[in-house]
């Protein structure tokens, strides 16, 4: 029972005029009247204030909670009246609310006239209750207080003297009520057949309670019990302490990107009920050794970001790499155990898919235990995850099923044939199986009480439905006009929903009876209410049960809603947005939200971006071939996705044709050229940079001769290719034009990930300019360097690598201090960028320190080039991998590693020269013939010779100063392991002299 009434209420009826002191009380009887409601209360007024039944007449099982938040939500109503009451009439509005709890009778008075209402002691006793609370606070009795102390946070227990008894009792005030992790408590049917999976359950809970966590993933049908073995997990967790927090898939939102890490992360860290500025709070507290500017990218994740402090630029990878290490670290902090549950991960969006899955690889070493649910057809990274265990639940066996039907029906032989059927067909299901007796209930075919059912029907005339798809609509179908205008709008909404959606269709809400047929259920109550099917079959039947264009109506209205709740976030919610309108029937308009949503997304990361151009690409090909403009928009979408290939190599094989024909047939030359920059791109990263570099020719060509200015963005892309491949020419000519085309602006065409293409042709100018030996290839590189020290992390990573990584490999530079200082510089600067500027500027490093004197130097660059490689093999960035092996042979064979380093420097050569790429190959071959003349035999120094010979033949007439360089230096090594002085002093002061001449350091 709850008593809610004014406090003083007799000055306040002194103070204020009649008619003023009626829109005071009425304002303040109906929101409270409305919040009991709310919460499953029956209310009668009562003066200046109400009194509220929880448990009749319908019984619910936290009947104490429900009035617990009541309470304490009629208590924060009271001060928004309040608020409004002090400033109009300078009054101090204050509630007192009581509660009890305990045995009434309740039910209609005398014919009905009177209403329906509760008597007895704890009528009376709950009075007294609210009769003692301080005004603006809820007191509760002893008994409503045990009822709730699981969840319920209190004051201390004080004594309070009650009119009625002569000495005081005990009184406990109602601080608030604690957030619960999984769903309301609910009466279930016993868990049949699924020992052996609890038992497995239960160990991995203890293993992480021991630090030992571990990633679990509970696989089957719909229907076939997921959720209930992680209901049962999370209470075999919660026996053991062990905190529990879940978060749920849904199959509207697999193309919003961000949907489900948002909402874990949310729930981790405990802000899913907080406003921006506690969250923000409550973050730092929870993140305390997180960086500043690394919690405001968390921040914006989690849509708590404050509006007045600007967000850091950073490149998308950068950002995850970030954000994952902040998470991982705060995982691996961890003390206390928990268990996580991701429901529904076949409808996981990709973009959180990546960042779980990274999330996961700690959880091992961690108290963290992660249960995920999933269908069979599932094959997303969460079902791959190293070390993870997985369940797979079969259909219950006839004798479990038999079981099942037994408890919820009983053993009245009136319902053996009832038992029969059901469990014939609902094949070992057993929510198919559920809701088929809940079906005939329903429907009158059974009478009783749950596991004591009687059939007085004969078996024909049991109208069994062979499906749930059956029985579900049947029970749809009986529900009131308001329920059922309800529950088909929620199913269009999603799977979770709320009030402020449904209203947005028209709806007027109904959930009571909702879920009284047990068809949703509340899993929120505070601080905005929101509802779930209890199973997405559910929801599938009533979006079903709709007329296709009633769904496009709903569909539409609901975009329109989303979009005008929130004018501010329209690019955060373009993808929602998309998919409403896509699922209205509206292509063209999803098409371009679709779009919106990518733009928006490449500027936080580029797989989300790629999933939005991937449905806009989808839906483009669904237009009609004679829409207006369909071409462009086939071809637009595509553009992005070969163009940003790089990300995605698997993914966008394939799609350069497709990209190829729209264009010949559209007679777009330009959004080919860019398009086809993806492919050459996935060229050169797999090692077949001679065909890139022939593809690049052909488009900057064609570029050119179009006179569009695009021809010096792609011409990063092309240098890439051509270096690789040998073709300085190309090199030379067109970073002349590039720099005569930028008309030297640092930042003219600037795009596609690169903010200065000024500075990336004087950097191939001058790289090669060194490799043939012509002069002001120094000036060259100087000024590339200054003009991207001022640009973007990516450009300065990348410029970098092609101002001293490249001229310290080829021993064209020296790794001085000033170098070493300005490299070091740039590894920091790149932390912001994407990893493969990264990891070209982190190589730079390692390629400078392996060239010092200091042994410890040494050390760290080998680590470094380590770092490196690896990061080249999980990209892939495949034509990278042996010049890691090329620069860290010889410290390798410093450390006695000379027989590992032979074979792979030996294949990594042979397979340059197979692939036609020249200019590693030198790289390669002088880190071949050093290493076998690291103190090698007579047959070591004859493969050296060897070597020096297939250099001289392969690129001996080329035309490179480098080579010949090179093979002097070669000579002149091998010369002197053999002790043959004359030649050697020969050869190296050729060498020298050759040096000097090309101002090589």
């Amino acid at each position: 029972m709850l008593f809610a009434d004014v406090a003083r209420s007799m000055d306040i009826a002194a103070a204020l005029e009649l008619e003023r002191l009626r829109d005071i009380m009425t304002d303040l009887v109906e929101r409270s009247a409305a919040v009991a409601r709310r919460y499953g209360g029956s209310v009668e007024y009562n003066g200046d204030g109400i009194m509220a039944l929880f448990g009749a007449p319908t019984a619910l099982e936290d009947h104490a909670v429900r009035a617990c938040m009541a309470a304490l939500d009629i208590q924060d109503e009271a001060r928004r009246l309040a608020a409004v009451v002090n400033e109009h009439d300078e009054l101090d509005l204050r509630v007192r609310v009581g509660l009890n709890s305990g045995r009434v009778i309740a039910g209609m008075l005398g014919s009905g006239a009177l209403g329906y209402a509760a008597t007895g002691e704890t009528v009376g006793f709950a009075q007294r209750m609210e009769s003692v609370a301080p005004p603006g606070e809820v007191m509760l009795s002893q008994t409503t207080a045990r009822l709730v102390e699981h969840q319920a946070v209190l004051a201390a227990a004080a004594p309070v003297m009650v009119k009625g008894f002569d000495a005081p009792v005990c009184g406990f005030r109602l601080v608030s009520i604690r957030a619960r992790g999984t769903r309301p408590d609910r009466v279930e049917a016993s868990l049949v057949g699924r020992r052996w999976e609890l038992a497995a359950l239960e160990a991995m809970v203890d293993r992480a309670t021991e630090r030992r966590g571990g990633v679990v993933s509970v696989m089957g049908p719909p229907g076939i019990g997921k959720s209930r073995v992680a209901r049962e997990a999370a209470a075999l967790a919660a026996l053991r302490g062990v905190e529990v927090v879940w978060t749920f898939c849904e199959s509207h939102a697999r193309d919003v990107p961000f949907h489900l890490v948002t909402q874990l992360l949310r729930a981790v860290i405990g802000v899913t009920d907080l406003d921006d500025s506690c969250a923000r709070a409550r973050l730092r507290d929870r993140l305390p050794a997180a960086g500043a500017q690394d919690l405001l990218l968390l921040d914006e994740l989690l849509g708590i970001a404050d509006p007045e402090v600007p967000l850091p630029v950073i490149d998308p990878d950068a950002r995850r790499r970030r954000l994952t290490a902040m998470i991982n670290t705060a995982s691996l902090a961890r003390m206390t155990p928990e268990l996580v549950v991701i429901e529904d991960s076949h409808w996981i969006d990709v973009v959180s898919e990546s960042m779980v899955s990274e999330f996961l690889s700690v959880v091992p070493r961690t108290p963290l235990m992660v249960l995920i649910t999933a269908r069979p057809e599932y094959r997303g990274e969460l079902s791959r995850v190293s070390g993870a265990q997985s369940i797979a639940l079969a259909p219950l066996s006839d004798s479990d099923t038999t079981a099942l039907l037994t408890e919820l029906l009983g053993s009245d032989s009136s319902v053996d044939e009832v038992t029969a059927i059901i469990a014939e067909r609902s094949q070992g299901n057993p929510f198919f199986a559920e809701e088929m007796v809940r079906e005939l209930v329903q429907r009158g075919a059974l009478h009783g009480e749950p596991g004591s059912y009687v059939c007085d029907a004969a078996i024909a005339e049991l109208d069994v439905p062979v499906t749930v798809q059956a029985a579900l609509e049947s029970r749809i179908d009986r529900l009131s006009v308001s329920a059922k205008r309800t529950v088909t709008a929620a199913s269009v909404v999603g799977n979770r929903f709320g009030e402020d959606l449904l209203a947005a269709l028209g709806a007027d809400p109904e959930f009571g009876e909702l879920i009284d047929a047990e068809l949703i259920e509340q899993v929120r109550f505070t601080p905005v209410a929101e509802y779930a099917f209890r199973h997405p079959l559910v929801r599938a039947v009533a979006y079903e049960s709709q007329l296709k264009s009633d769904r496009a109506e709903s569909h539409r209205r609901l975009a329109a809603a989303i979009a005008q709740r929130a004018p501010e976030s329209l690019d955060d919610n373009a993808a929602q947005i998309a998919e409403h309108l896509y699922s209205a029937g509206d292509l063209r308009a999803a098409y371009d939200w679709h779009m919106r949503a990518g733009a928006s997304s490449g500027n936080r990361d580029v797989a989300a971006a790629r999933v939005s151009w991937e449905r806009a690409c989808r839906i483009a090909d669904e237009l009609p071939d004679d829409a207006t403009d369909v071409l462009a928009a086939r071809i637009a979408p595509r553009t992005m996705l070969c163009a940003s290939g790089w990300q995605a190599i698997e993914e966008s094989r394939g799609r350069i044709d497709e990209l190829r024909t729209l264009c010949a047939r559209a007679g777009d030359q330009v959004s080919l050229a860019i398009g086809m920059s993806g492919l050459a791109t996935e060229l050169m990263y797999s090692g077949r940079s001679v065909e890139g570099s022939r593809l690049m020719s052909e488009q900057m060509q064609s570029m050119a001769s179009l006179g569009d200015p695009s021809v010096i963005a792609l011409g990063m892309i092309a240098f890439n290719n051509w270096f690789d491949a040998g073709e300085f020419d190309e090199i030379l000519r067109w970073s002349e034009t590039v720099i005569e085309l930028t008309e030297h602006d640092p930042n003219a065409g600037a795009g596609m990930g690169f903010g200065s293409p000024l500075a990336a042709a004087l950097a191939w100018h001058g790289v090669a300019a060194w490799w043939r030996g012509l002069p002001g290839w120094r000036e060259d590189l100087s000024r590339a360097w200054t003009i991207a020290q001022k640009s973007d992390p990516t450009t300065s990573a990348m410029v970098v690598g092609w101002t001293f990584g490249l001229e310290i490999a080829f021993g064209v530079l020296r790794a001085n201090d000033a170098a070493l200082r300005t490299i070091e510089e740039a590894v920091q600067t790149a932390e912001g960028s994407s990893n493969p500027a990264l990891s070209i500027a982190t190589w730079t490093l390692a390629v400078a320190l392996l060239d010092s004197e200091s042994a410890d130097a040494r050390r760290r660059g080998l680590e470094l080039m380590a770092r490196v490689r690896d990061m080249w093999v999980q990209e892939p960035i495949e034509f990278l991998i042996p010049v890691a092996d090329f620069c860290s042979a010889a410290q390798r064979c410093r450390q006695g590693e000379r027989a590992a380093v032979l074979p792979v420097i030996r294949d990594a050569v042979a397979n340059l020269h197979r692939a036609g790429r020249p200019f590693f190959g030198v790289l390669g071959i002088r880190a071949l013939v050093e290493t076998l003349a690291y103190d090698g035999d007579e047959a070591d120094l004859a493969e050296a010779q060897q070597a020096i010979e297939f250099l001289s033949s392969w690129l001996g007439d080329t035309g490179s100063a480098v080579v010949t360089m090179t093979e002097l230096r070669l000579r002149a090594l091998l010369a002197r392991c053999r002790g043959d002085d004359p030649a050697y002093h020969v050869l190296t002061e050729r060498y020298r002299a050759m040096t000097r001449a090309l101002d090589f350091d």
